[in-house]
Formats: C-alpha cells, sequence, structure tokens
C-alpha cells in the first residue's frame, strides 16, 4: 500500500486524523511543539507541520470514500492521478521531527528572543540556522551573533 495525501478543512487536522483512525485507515499527521503566547499566558502546543493535510496509508480505491468523512476536502491530485508519497519520504518526515523536537522550526528571516545567556530579551532575525546553532542580526545593536538553538524563541 501507498501513502497518499488529503487536504482537510481549515485547523481540522487533528479532528480528521481522529476520524480516519476510527475508520481504520493508517494515518500519519506530523506535529510538532511550538509556543504559543496567550494575553496571560504562554503554552506548548502541538501544531500541524503541513497545514490542512493528511497523510494515510490504503489501497488507491479506498481514497473516494474517504473524501465523504467530515472535514475531508478532497484527495490531492498529481498528473491527473492520486498524488503517492514514498515511504523514504514519510520516514524522512518523521526522522526531522525527532530533531526538531522541542525546537521551534526556524527559517532564515524569522524574528526571534533571546530566552537565555548574555543577550537575553534581546531580539533579532535569523540570518542562516545550523545543527547547533543559529546566526543571529541583532538591530538594537547592530551586531551579528551566534546563540545556541535552545536560546531562542520564535515571535509571533
Amino acid at each position: 500500500m501507498c501513502w497518499y495525501v488529503l487536504y482537510t478543512a481549515a485547523r481540522a487536522e487533528k479532528q480528521v486524523a481522529a476520524r480516519l483512525e476510527g475508520e481504520g485507515v493508517e494515518v500519519f499527521l506530523p506535529l510538532h511543539k511550538t509556543k504559543r503566547r496567550w494575553s496571560d499566558r504562554i503554552k506548548v502546543v502541538e501544531m500541524p507541520l503541513f497545514k490542512s493535510y493528511v497523510f494515510v496509508q490504503c489501497p488507491e480505491h479506498r481514497l473516494y470514500s474517504l473524501n465523504t468523512i467530515y472535514g475531508v476536502s478532497r484527495t490531492v491530485f498529481y498528473l491527473g492521478k492520486p498524488a503517492k508519497v514514498r515511504q523514504v519520504e514519510i520516514d524522512a518526515i518523521r526522522q526531522f521531527l525527532k530533531l526538531a523536537e522541542n525546537h521551534d522550526i526556524l527559517t532564515s528571516g524569522d524574528k526571534v528572543e533571546i530566552i537565555a545567556g548574555a543577550f537575553e530579551k534581546q531580539k533579532g532575525e535569523v540570518l542562516r540556522v545550523d545543527e547547533k546553532g543559529v546566526a543571529l542580526f541583532l538591530e538594537e545593536l547592530g551586531a551579528k551573533i551566534y546563540v545556541d538553538l535552545s536560546s531562542v524563541n520564535k515571535l509571533g
């Protein structure tokens, strides 16, 4: 059996995954933990890595019946056929999630706040990210610095 991709209603990924599992379908919904700020607190929540997408492993003929499940918008197609995702790619996503566990997913241009160290409470822009750290530009100081990944928190 192959992995296929279903497009879901906005912010319905977790509910759709639960409904699909209830139907006996193998589902993969990649989630990563991220910090979200409310007016009164900061909370760690699990967010989908790919918004509005759920991966399912089933026979191709079963995809059409899955489109009738509440929250599923449609099957994703590529070149006129349901888009297939190789097991190698699913494994790569799982490995990425293990590496990214307990870290915000950062890319160049993201705004971050330093939460530990000599530059604590300073805000900066991500220039480059590697395995252990992140290069930042601190506009207030006009300086470029390199800090540990665990010392920064993504803003917004």
